[in-house]
């Protein structure tokens, strides 16, 4: 059992919350982690190199010069890939990278970011995170006062905020995502995970849909 401190906008100690890591997920298995991350880092990629063949470059296909008695070596088109500005003898051309593990090892996985995250002490939370209106300076200070003003965060809510999402896109390094689009990539890539009680209850609880889809790597991006 694992008791996280309770912050308020100000910084202060208003209380604490027991929660179970193993309970979330019984072991961490950094095999299935690596590979879930490695899917939604290989779905993120454009796949959108493109090089030209000789059959794609500019210039002339005729003989450059006769067969013999010139005294230099034989040459056909200036297109061939030993030649300046000629083709690329082994083209790399646009191709799809994404692929999919199965659901329950998403799920899964995500359940074990955040486990190990809880685990690891790089949890933070907060009673609550609301805003009347988007106001970034107001975020960039709540942040400071939880000593997260200097790392890479991600703000996990409770249900979609825009308030909180409008307020953090502007700081650089903090991201933020309701509980339901949370996954692997998106808990570990950042140092701490800055979730609200609220959150917290429905990650304990088991009641937010932890498989997103494989070609989201992360939450809403700040």
């Amino acid at each position: 059992m694992t008791t996280l401190t309770i912050y308020d906008a100000s910084g202060e100690n208003v209380g604490s919350y027991d929660i179970d890591p193993a309970a979330i997920a019984p072991k961490i298995s950094k095999q299935l982690l690596h590979d879930v991350v490695v899917m939604y880092q290989a779905n993120l990629r454009q796949g959108s190199h493109n090089t030209r063949t000789r059959g794609e470059v500019s210039g002339s296909t005729k003989k450059m010069y006769r067969q013999k008695g010139t005294g230099n070596a034989r040459a056909g088109s200036k297109r061939t890939n030993v030649r300046r500005g000629g083709g690329v003898a082994r083209t790399i051309k646009p191709r799809d990278y994404s692929y999919r593990l199965p659901k329950k090892a998403i799920r899964l996985a995500t359940r074990m970011a955040i486990a190990s995250k809880i685990s690891d002490g790089q949890v933070v939370v907060i009673d609550k995170l609301e805003f009347s209106e988007p106001k970034t300076k107001q975020m960039a200070s709540v942040l400071k006062a939880l000593g997260l003003d200097n790392t890479t965060t991600l703000v996990a809510t409770a249900d979609l905020d825009g308030g909180v999402y409008k307020s953090a896109r502007n700081i650089s390094g903090v991201s933020v995502a309701p509980v339901r689009e949370l996954n692997a990539l998106s808990v570990l890539k950042p140092r701490r995970l800055l979730v609200t009680r609220d959150a917290l209850d429905k990650i304990k609880d088991g009641t937010f849909a932890s498989a997103a889809p494989a070609d989201e790597g992360q939450g809403a991006e700040s």
